[in-house]
């Protein structure tokens, strides 16, 4: 099982913010130099742990620059400079208040020396997290619907205690084309062909009932495909989720299957003549078109070798003909991390510079990779890295203060 930490917040007034309901825009006044830094587009993907224990925290939390979390998530995010960036774990509301008051009060802010960035570009929308999906899915008997209750969070279509806890959100300091953009939230898992949906081992029946299994989406949060306009009519597709861990589990072990088959819906949307089944949010099917480059990023949750989940999710992925599986982002965090931390991390077969997760050690799974970035076959690379600098290192403090996770990037040339 893994611990996560309640980072800490201070209660703060919240601001009023007027933005458009989501999926939106929202536009800062000025806009950075996309690829300035990196002589190339940055892409990368952050679980920043920007979450709350209940609904509108988050944004009351951000409404001053004075949440320490917050101003740490900042300066790794302006230390890296990423021109796209997927942030996991970032509450949804709505009215996008708390991205706006994350762009104002402390990405647009200089956190400890490092230069203030702004993201002109910014798309976040609705996640199943902490919907009430009016189903039993934890077969406990019982199908609570009312946000508080006890026994909410595992009957929604994403584990949640209130909808949009855990959500996303991309920023991009190059247009994302909205109008072309593919949202994949209530894709039925049923409906993916063989689909390893759970069965009660004692019995050999489904784990689900038939009404769980009429209505149970196979994202947890939402997967996301977003054109990014890198210049001369080029799109890049981000392809962006957050599959659940393959945790806290029963003897059906249905988090481990629907992680599978989370990271397996984007193996089958990439590679031609497998992705037919699919349909998205506004009823268009089919997935991607052949020969379209594309990066897929986010904390799926499984680590090639170790830990929980079931390694032929992510081996599915990494081994896909057109995901440019090769690449293997390091630190030497990671390697110093599993040494001085030991516990799990002593029987990890994986080497531990790929990691991107500082996990809890004893009990626990130790730490994992677990957040990937992906580009196509045929993408120019330049550079990848996980941003995890050793303890004593600068930056070591920050990240972690940050959070559980280290940013992993990828420079395209």
């Amino acid at each position: 099982m893994r611990t996560r930490r309640r980072f800490p917040s201070l209660p703060l007034t919240l601001a009023v913010v007027t933005l458009m309901a989501a999926p939106f825009a929202v536009s800062p006044a000025v806009a950075g130099t996309p690829g300035g830094e990196h002589a190339g587009p940055r892409f990368a993907t952050f679980n920043a742990a920007l979450y709350r224990s209940a609904e509108g925290e988050l944004a009351e939390d951000l409404a001053s620059p004075d949440d320490e979390q917050a101003r740490a998530v900042a300066e790794v995010i302006q230390r890296q400079r990423p021109d796209v960036l997927l942030v996991n774990e970032f509450d949804h509301d709505g009215e996008g208040r708390a991205v706006e008051l994350f762009q104002r009060n402390y990405l647009s802010v200089g956190q400890n020396g490092a230069a203030p960035i702004e993201y002109p570009h910014t798309y976040t929308a609705e996640s199943n997290t902490g919907v009430a999906s009016g189903a039993d899915l934890d077969n406990d008997g019982v199908a609570v619907t009312e946000p508080g209750e006890p026994g909410y969070a595992g009957d929604a279509f994403g584990f949640g205690e209130y909808p949009g806890q855990y959500g996303m959100v991309v920023f991009s300091r190059y247009p994302v084309d909205t109008d072309a953009a593919r949202a994949f939230r209530t894709f039925r898992w049923a409906d993916m062909p063989g689909a390893r949906l759970p069965t009660d081992p004692e019995t050999g029946e489904s784990f689900y009932s038939e009404e769980a299994l009429e209505v149970l989406r196979l994202s947890s949060k939402s997967h996301w495909d977003l054109p990014v306009r890198l210049g001369r009519g080029r799109a890049v597709h981000f392809l962006v989720s957050h599959p659940t861990p393959p945790s806290f589990d029963g003897p059906e072990r249905r988090n481990v299957a629907r992680n599978h088959d989370e990271i397996r819906f984007w193996a089958d949307y990439v590679t031609p003549g497998e992705g037919g089944y699919i349909y998205d949010d506004e009823g268009a099917r089919g997935g991607l078109r052949p020969g379209a480059p594309f990066v897929i990023a986010g904390d799926l949750n499984t680590d090639p070798e170790d830990g929980d989940g079931d390694p032929e999710a992510i081996a599915r992925l990494l081994d896909s003909p057109r995901v440019n599986g090769a690449l293997r982002p390091t630190s030497e965090g990671g390697t110093r991390a599993a040494r001085e931390q030991e516990g799990a991390n002593g029987d990890h077969s994986g080497d531990p510079a790929l990691d991107t997760a500082d996990f809890a050690d004893d009990p626990g799974p130790g730490n994992l990779r677990v957040d990937y970035v992906l580009p196509s076959r045929g993408l120019p690379v330049r550079d990848t890295g996980v941003f995890w600098p050793a303890a004593g290192d600068p930056g070591s403090e920050v990240v972690e203060t940050a959070s559980d996770h280290r940013m992993v990037w990828v420079d395209l040339r």
